[in-house]
């Protein structure tokens, strides 16, 4: 169970990836020497292949190193009854349980879903292992399709025996009833029912959302008995459940939404259990209900996150809820609770460079056990599993150790903010904190949703921190990353909060001796881009260059055109403008609406063509606007110094999230690395050879992450 369900992120103006990439070079001339004044900057052809042999020496490295982390365990693999399963993206392949030796045979290739789809997406096996149903997306869109293979008999077809288009979200109740999602013009509003027989394939409606605030998909229990619909908007939910053992009779009710009330359900031994949000400040709890009695009158409490923790994600095995928990400086835990004996309750400790926890993918599910992957943004991912029989939390695959890794610190920390509010921020590095005064900073930040910031392995990260930059994440207000409470905070008319909290994070590590403002960046996506901007508006002279990916930076003229996607349905994110306060507030924070004549860090910004989750009209304005008021500044005041430069990368394509393909992120990221080098002043050659020394020297050491 994910308490930030698939669908709900995909709702989100969430982070983007990478997109497809057409060449910078004639864009970063034409931006720079726009409108020529004697305070425009103007690229000379020595600076452009400068950046362009900048710009290949990364992506060269960028290619060793993810072939140096091409071990490290992912979740591509599942098992079924009777085969293990394999995906990479393109193509699903299987061998016999028991046969590892025995050929990978394929049994679904991306392409079946037809010309443009490339990608798959989410898997789901059958409960017998008879059929196969996968999403393909299509290449530079969000547009999904749902292959249905058979796996049955001797033979594997060659074929999919159907495709269904705009399929989001999807379970089997059987082998032959499929509950499945669609979505239109990024709204899912309508689950429908599959029914595969001999004879003919029925398609019947069994639920129609009217409420647009409400976003709807499709799960299942992990014990595969109920398929649930979930329909959430951004104060409410309300779940219905289809039991498989009649999966042709219409959903039945669980409760029915009410203001303020999250819930999310799971399901064992004919008796529902319940994380909702009726807790301690309105927090997550664990409540038990019997399925003939579901409502919320029958809701029996059974366990409460301990002070100072707060609930992420919970799996539930066949005798034991096991929890994801953070606790006050982000760190994440495991505990488990017997379902048995709600009173036997064990906190399991994780090392403690542990940022980020990914459940293990499960095709039909060993439900004594709980997969899954720990790694930090420079550790790679190592896989853990917790068996309920044994109480015990083991490592099953840790390829890392063959491979060498240098020393680094996690070190946590907590930065006061204006209000007073402690607000959690996580810092990575390699030299010691006392040593930190000229290294470069890496700053990152979301803040939106209640969404976590992103801190799962990235070896552009990796090569980061080898080269001496300092990595810092800003768990503010607006995240999850503290729980319900912590997004409130963040939210609607409390949105400058938010901006408050990254200002003071980035404060306390100047104020640390960490870095400087001259070698400080900040990187941000999608929604994340809001605060960035704000920032920049209010506390420019704080950063050096900034990094914008899919960026969401005009929040009043979005969110007073109902009219585009997404609009409706954020309002209780961003608050209504059809509301005088709502309005005003919004306008003293919106990037694109508080511009002024300044010296603003240098930016880079890349930009979608058709990105339907982001206006491009907006992103297009924020960068007139910006680039006008760095002229207006310069003008005026007669800088001497370096003129800040405005980057607008804009790629063709709408997907929001990026392609999945390895050579275009490492085109963006290459770019994006070439940038901050030029605009911080760093000589990459000269910044490899040092840290190769440093290495050297550390050579025979083991990597000691720090509290």
């Amino acid at each position: 169970m994910n308490l930030i369900s698939s669908s709900c992120l995909l709702l989100l103006r969430s982070f983007s990836r990478n997109i497809h990439r057409r060449n910078i070079y004639p864009l970063i001339s034409r931006l720079y020497t726009e409108g020529s004044s004697q305070t425009t900057v103007e690229l000379s052809k020595d600076q452009l292949q400068k950046l362009r042999d900048q710009e290949q020496r990364f992506k060269r490295r960028l290619h060793s190193v993810h072939r140096k982390f091409a071990v490290v365990p992912e979740n591509s693999e599942f098992q079924g009854r009777h085969h293990v399963y394999f995906e990479d993206g393109k193509g699903i392949y299987r061998s016999t349980l028991g046969h590892d030796d025995q050929e990978m045979l394929e049994v679904c290739n991306a392409d079946w879903g037809g010309d443009g789809y490339g990608t798959i997406q989410r898997v789901r096996l059958s409960p017998s292992e008879t059929m196969l149903a996968v999403t393909v997306k299509k290449d530079h869109h969000e547009e999904t399709r749902c292959v249905l293979v058979h796996l049955g008999g001797l033979i594997l077809r060659q074929k999919a025996p159907l495709v269904l288009d705009n399929v989001l979200s999807f379970e089997w109740a059987t082998d032959d009833v499929l509950y499945y999602s669609t979505q239109e013009t990024l709204r899912c509003l309508c689950v429908f029912r599959l029914h595969l027989s001999n004879s003919e394939v029925k398609t019947t409606l069994v639920y129609e959302e009217k409420d647009p605030e409400f976003f709807v998909e499709v799960s299942r229990s992990r014990d595969q008995r109920l398929v649930t619909i979930n329909c959430c908007s951004k104060i409410s939910s309300e779940v219905w459940f289809v039991d498989s053992k009649t999966p042709l009779l219409f959903p039945t009710l669980i409760q029915s939404r009410q203001p303020g009330l999250l819930y999310h359900v799971e399901h064992s031994d004919n008796c529902l259990f319940i994380l909702a949000n009726t807790g301690a400040n309105q927090e997550y709890q664990l409540l038990r209900a019997p399925l003939a009695s579901p409502s919320m009158p029958h809701w029996v409490p059974l366990f409460s996150a301990v002070p100072g923790t707060v609930i992420k994600d919970m799996e539930l095995l066949q005798d034991h809820c096991v929890f994801t928990v953070k606790d006050s400086q982000c760190r994440v835990q495991i505990q488990t609770l017997s379902t048995k004996e709600p009173r036997q309750f064990n906190t399991h400790q994780l090392p403690h460079w542990a940022c980020d926890l990914s459940p293990q993918r499960v095709g039909t599910v060993d439900r004594g056990s709980f997969g899954f992957l720990l790694s930090s943004p420079v550790h790679p991912p190592v896989r853990y599993l917790f068996s309920s029989r044994e109480q015990k939390l083991s490592v099953t695959e840790d390829n890392t150790k063959h491979i060498s890794l240098t020393e680094f610190n996690t070190t946590r920390l907590q930065a006061t903010s204006q209000d007073g509010t402690m607000v959690p921020l996580t810092l990575l590095h390699m030299p010691a904190l006392s040593e930190l005064h000229k290294a470069p900073l890496l700053l990152h930040v979301y803040g939106a949703y209640g969404v976590d910031l992103s801190m799962a392995f990235s070896p552009e990260k990796r090569m980061l921190l080898e080269d001496g930059w300092a990595l810092a994440y800003c768990h503010v207000r607006g995240g999850g990353e503290r729980g319900l409470a912590w997004h409130q905070a963040g939210s609607v008319l409390q949105k400058r909060r938010g901006v408050e909290d990254l200002a003071s994070c980035i404060q306390t590590l100047h104020h640390l001796g960490v870095s400087r403002p001259a070698l400080t960046a900040l990187t941000a996506r999608s929604a994340g881009a809001v605060l960035a901007g704000a920032l920049c508006n209010h506390n420019p002279l704080l950063l050096k260059a900034v990094i914008l990916q899919a960026p969401f930076l005009d929040v009043l003229g979005t969110m007073q055109d109902p009219s585009l996607p997404l609009t409706i349905e954020e309002r209780g994110e961003w608050g209504d403008p059809l509301m005088r306060e709502h309005r005003d507030n919004i306008a003293s924070y919106c990037p694109c609406h508080n511009i002024i004549p300044q010296l603003y860090p240098s930016t880079l910004i890349t930009a979608y063509s058709e990105d339907r989750r982001v206006p491009l009209s907006g992103v297009m304005k924020y960068v007139q606007r910006l680039k006008k008021a760095i002229q207006v500044c310069t003008t005026r005041d007669g800088v001497n110094t370096r003129v800040p430069v405005v980057i607008l990368d804009l790629q063709p394509g709408g997907d929001h999230f990026g392609p999945e393909d390895l050579n275009l992120s490492l085109n963006e990221s290459a770019r994006q690395l070439a940038f901050l080098y030029t605009e911080l002043g760093l000589d990459h050659q000269k910044t490899r050879r040092r840290q190769k020394e440093r290495s050297n020297n550390l050579t025979g050491k083991s990597h000691r992450p720090r509290n």
